[in-house]
């Protein structure tokens, strides 16, 4: 009985089908790898720049010398009050010219454009200072003008405003309750009367 002859297989052969889609997976991952990384570098430098401007703010020479450079600011500069809302800075100008070279003037706005009432008047010298706060009550516009020397504002400090006590709620430092009771008030004429109840009416012999 003859017996088959033995075929030899090419193992390989299954492994070339394999490998025909193989550079179409090495393309596709170096473009992710291509993507990732320029994810990455787009990552870091967005955390430099964070990082940059995070420094500026927070660089405690930069810091003093500003607010060294603001207090020699405001020491040649004064606060006006109560002034027109229709005055224009060349009319505050001109009515602060004779204490010293005027500088700047500010009229303080609010976010619809209106004045709030109040400006800062920024002169050369300092010794002009003293020449404008001579200036307190003078008329501009027919309105007293408050003239005093500006103050600094210091980063980070609020003024504090104790806040007015209640006395329906006990001074309002943590008791809740009346520190006495309100007023009573009387209800107005044909209100607040106690209703009158009649007796149910019977029926029948008595």
């Amino acid at each position: 009985m003859e017996q088959p002859e033995e075929q030899d297989v090419d193992m390989n052969s299954a492994a070339d089908i394999n490998d025909i889609d193989a550079p179409a997976d090495v393309e596709d991952m170096r473009k992710r790898l291509k993507e990732m990384e320029d994810e990455a570098a787009a990552l870091r430098e967005m955390q430099a720049k964070v990082e940059k401007e995070m420094g500026a703010v927070q660089d405690p020479a930069a810091a003093a010398a500003d607010q060294a450079n603001r207090e020699e600011v405001d020491s040649r500069s004064v606060f006006v009050g109560n002034v027109d809302y229709a005055c224009t800075p060349e009319e505050v100008q001109q009515h602060f010219q004779s204490c010293g070279t005027v500088n700047r003037v500010t009229i303080r706005t609010n976010k619809f454009g209106q004045p709030k009432g109040y400006a800062y008047v920024e002169f050369v010298e300092t010794d002009a200072v003293q020449e404008a706060i001579r200036l307190n009550e003078s008329v501009l516009h027919g309105r007293q003008l408050k003239v005093t020397a500006k103050r600094t504002n210091v980063p980070g400090m609020k003024q504090f405003r104790p806040r007015r006590a209640n006395p329906y709620m006990g001074g309002g430092f943590g008791f809740r309750g009346p520190a006495y009771p309100p007023p009573f008030f009387y209800p107005p004429y044909g209100y607040g009367k106690v209703p009158r109840f009649r007796m149910p009416m019977r029926y029948g012999p008595y």
